[in-house]
């Protein structure tokens, strides 16, 4: 697991960006990088003096995670009448200090507001962090455990989902005061059981997709 202090600003950043792998770089740096033509397959991250470069998964695993994901929160936003805007790998961004790439994020809530629709990044300072960020990780679990947890925390994310692939488990954070705890029950979503979502992964796992969204909408509507 990559040490929380290894997001530190260290002297001296590499000239060509590591993949996978936290590393030292300005923010200018880090924008050469991410705006790198040979890095459209790479998801980027920056957190004060560190950057990720992490080549993005494009496997039927994490994939079919990712949709039945994106299905779940719409069914339940929908049938709850859950105000929600949705975004799939979308770039969330504080100016000068921070950048995430989560696999799906939510701005969720009566007071919600939809960022412009155009190709830049979501300014956080105008448009506040996302309501829920979800990062699906079939490879990366212990970094979605801790460098990237303290960047959403620090980014300020009401709450952060990280979707164990392997092991079709949701490990969910509800994230407050700079810091986060774990929940059973999402706050964003009320009452939504993080063992249903579980639950929901499992059967996705052998079963198609609308028989997975039937059920859904029969836990929904109990």
């Amino acid at each position: 697991m990559v040490e929380a202090t290894l997001l530190t600003p260290s002297p001296s950043s590499p000239q060509i960006p590591t993949t996978d792998t936290w590393i030292p770089a300005t923010w200018e740096e880090f924008l050469a990088a991410s705006k790198n033509a040979e890095l459209d397959k790479m998801r980027c991250y920056y957190d004060i003096g560190w950057m990720k470069i992490e080549t993005m998964i494009i496997g039927a695993a994490h994939s079919q995670d990712n949709s039945t994901l994106a299905s779940l929160v719409s069914l339940y936003g929908t049938l709850k009448a859950i105000p929600y805007i949705s975004f799939t790998n979308g770039s969330f961004q504080k100016t000068g200090e921070r950048e995430c790439q989560p696999d799906l994020a939510y701005y969720i809530g009566e007071s919600v507001q939809r960022p412009p629709k155009n190709n830049q990044a979501v300014e956080v300072d105008t448009w506040g962090a996302p309501t829920l960020a979800i990062e699906i990780a079939s490879t990366t679990l212990s970094d979605d455990l801790g460098p990237k947890r303290l960047l959403y925390e620090r980014l300020g994310v009401t709450e952060y989902w990280v979707v164990n692939v392997n092991a079709a488990s949701v490990i969910a954070f509800a994230v407050a005061d700079g810091g986060s705890r774990q929940i059973q029950t999402s706050q964003v979503l009320p009452d939504l059981a993080i063992a249903t979502i579980e639950e929901a992964l499992r059967r996705s796992q052998t079963e198609e997709d609308g028989a997975v969204n039937r059920w859904l909408l029969q836990q929904f509507s109990a």
